[in-house]
């Protein structure tokens, strides 16, 4: 049994599950707010555009956590509200300005990461950022992500009635005096800096799983909205140290991991949620069938 518990040994090991637990419960409770606000195309596009503000930031500062996360905000910044400049000056709508920038963006990245990384006396390489590498996280990493987990969740649970109004009926949360463009804002941004915290464990391209996966989950298997961005940290948080732990035992990429558990629980809610699952639509349908055959004299489900 000294395979089971050996993980705990390893400092990297401990680093990494650190990490796990931190970024887990931030993405899975952030992304309540993003399926609800239906969000999840802008999130994938940040998360592609992190890549050339991460390209510049290693170029400036090298590894420098700091030069990272400043790198990926600007870029990530720059897409979403270039996105919103595009839409407002021209007749295409903000989704398509997104999908344009974000190829452009997360192309660019791509050729100036090409071109530089093999000039850097580095181990880092273009698929670490990619599809992640949790196991190389550094203390400087976990405080960065810290920072960032103790700025989202508490704001977002500060904010938590007036983002409820501004979600679900908008016009409303006007009426009531709520700043909804200030409120979309806030979401963009603290949307963003999760990205940040988390790109380093499963990559931008994986990323949109960590923080949608535990939500969407959620949202299968309950109706209420506090329980849902609560519930979704935790099961994001018990999924990445899942998948990080079955990486570690099967000698597979970790980031890849996390996102295929997330997923797979997800698979399974949308199997065998009580109310909402396939199975138990399909159990209903042939509930109500034979209840209505039965008033008919002579007939059976048969």
């Amino acid at each position: 049994m000294d395979w089971l518990f050996k993980p705990f040994h390893d400092v990297f090991m401990q680093r990494a599950l650190v990490a796990c637990m931190l970024i887990g419960f931030t993405n899975g409770f952030m992304g309540g707010f993003v399926v609800l606000r239906r969000l999840a195309l802008m999130a994938d596009a940040l998360s592609h555009s992190l890549l050339p503000g991460l390209a510049v930031g290693l170029i400036l500062f090298g590894l420098a956590p700091g030069g990272l996360f400043v790198g990926g905000l600007v870029a990530a910044l720059t897409v979403a509200l270039g996105a919103q400049f595009l839409a407002r000056g021209s007749r295409i709508k903000e989704d398509t300005a997104l999908a344009i920038l974000y190829t452009v963006a997360f192309s660019i990245g791509i050729i100036i990461m090409f071109k530089v990384l093999p000039h850097l006396k580095t181990r880092v390489s273009l698929e670490d950022y990619l599809v992640g590498d949790i196991l190389g996280v550094s203390d400087a990493d976990l405080w960065v992500t810290f920072g960032i987990s103790l700025f989202i969740v508490p704001l977002l649970a500060f904010l938590q009635r007036p983002l409820m109004l501004t979600l679900f009926d908008p016009s409303v949360a006007r009426s009531q005096g709520v700043k909804v463009s200030a409120l979309n804002l806030v979401l963009v941004i603290s949307l963003v800096f999760s990205m940040i915290a988390s790109q380093q464990a499963v990559g931008v391209i994986l990323l949109l799983g960590l923080l949608i996966s535990p939500a969407a989950t959620m949202y299968m298997l309950c109706d209420s909205y506090p329980l849902m961005v609560w519930g979704g940290g935790v099961l994001g948080m018990f999924g990445s140290c899942l998948g990080l732990l079955l990486s570690y035992w099967l000698n597979l990429p970790s980031g890849a991991c996390i996102a295929l558990v997330l997923g797979s629980f997800f698979l399974i809610a949308y199997a065998f949620s009580p109310r909402y699952g396939i199975l138990s639509r399909l159990l209903r349908r042939r509930h109500f069938h034979e209840q209505s055959l039965a008033r008919w004299p002579g007939k059976s489900a048969d």
